[in-house]
């Protein structure tokens, strides 16, 4: 097998024009790669798939980056972090008085993105009424700010990405094969990260490279990490250098310290809660260890603990919202409403 360091060299991106940095050496990577120089200056609609925490927003910065449209803005619009009631204007913009609230007049993404290219993100999740209007826009090249008369032209190429399974949801019902094929002019599929083991390596020597305080793995940590699955992709990877540089700032990372942190033994360990049907009042002594005589902010407590949970689950998901929403048995929407009341960075 070729040394970490060799392969890594080998599959260095250029820095003279700041590009988004898609590491690693696996044939998957490379055809990707590839693919972006082909399409770079076509003004043709891209389609990311691949699982959430892959890099699919690295893709499309990259495209943007190496294109004749890098002069120009790149504008990014995560449409599940969005409520659908302001997704509209977030898109088109509004004029004044369009609604309550709307004080002023507002460009939206697609003008903001003009002569550049537009990212919509989790594009699967956008509601059915917005599907059609971005389906127009697309044909048309056209836009209407919510509230708004003018029609406004605008020159954007648009890359969207999902990790929905975007047939399955066609036939459910759910998005439009209209707008899929307006989309999918070009598929970019990116591969999880538990299929393209020998990147690992590379992706963990440029988290280090990036960390304030790097902690050095041993050889033998860097292929046991390249051994794990990684559901969270990517994204969960770069937690996990980034918990690893936290508690061994400046340390040698063998095996052994690797295993705990793989563990999760270095997190303090949330209480379990207690099923609802098995939830009995304190008696005796018992209540007198829950509540003392000054009693206790319960709305703030359990909002201290929903909090908490919340963190866990990002922190054992590495981030990834869907597996997170299902460890906690919340919608995925209800979870990044959540996250964005306690002001908990929404990376999707």
């Amino acid at each position: 097998m070729r040394s970490h360091a060799r392969r890594c060299s080998e599959v260095a991106v250029r820095t003279d024009l700041q590009l988004a940095a898609l590491i690693g050496g696996s044939p998957a990577i490379a055809a990707i790669r590839s693919e972006i120089d082909k399409i770079a200056d076509a003004d043709a609609s891209v389609l990311i798939t691949g699982p959430s925490g892959s890099g699919k927003d690295v893709v499309a910065r990259l495209l943007h980056q190496k294109s004749r449209r890098a002069v120009r803005p790149f504008v990014a619009l995560n449409c599940a972090a969005v409520p659908a009631e302001l997704l509209e204007s977030e898109l088109f913009g509004h004029e004044l008085g369009a609604f309550t609230g709307a004080v002023k007049a507002r460009a939206g993404r697609f003008e903001a993105a003009h002569g550049g290219t537009l990212f919509l993100d989790e594009v699967g999740d956008m509601p059915a009424a917005m599907q059609a209007k971005l389906l127009r826009t697309l044909e048309t090249r056209v836009i209407e700010r919510v509230g708004g008369m003018l029609p406004i032209t605008v020159d954007v190429r648009v890359v969207a990405a999902t990790s929905v399974d975007l047939n399955a949801a066609i036939a459910a019902g759910r998005f439009r094969a209209d707008l899929l094929y307006r989309l999918d002019v070009i598929h970019i599929a990116m591969p999880p990260l538990g299929e393209r083991p020998d990147d690992v390596a590379c992706l963990v020597q440029h988290f280090l490279s990036a960390a304030a305080h790097p902690a050095r793995f041993t050889a033998a940590a860097l292929e046991a990490l390249a051994q794990q699955p990684w559901p969270g992709n990517v994204r969960e990877l770069r937690n996990f250098v980034e918990r690893a540089c936290v508690h061994h700032s400046g340390e040698i990372i063998g095996r052994e310290a690797l295993a705990q942190l793989l563990r999760g033994a270095a997190s303090p360990a949330l209480p379990q809660p207690t099923r609802p049907n098995t939830i009995e009042p304190p008696r005796g002594a018992e209540a007198a260890s829950l509540l003392s005589q000054n009693g206790v902010d319960l709305k703030q407590l359990l909002a201290d603990l929903e909090q908490a949970y919340i963190r866990e689950a990002l922190a054992l998901s590495g981030g990834t919202i869907a597996r997170s929403a299902r460890l906690l048995g919340l919608q995925r929407t209800t979870l990044i409403e959540k996250m964005r009341r306690m002001h908990i960075a929404v990376a999707e």
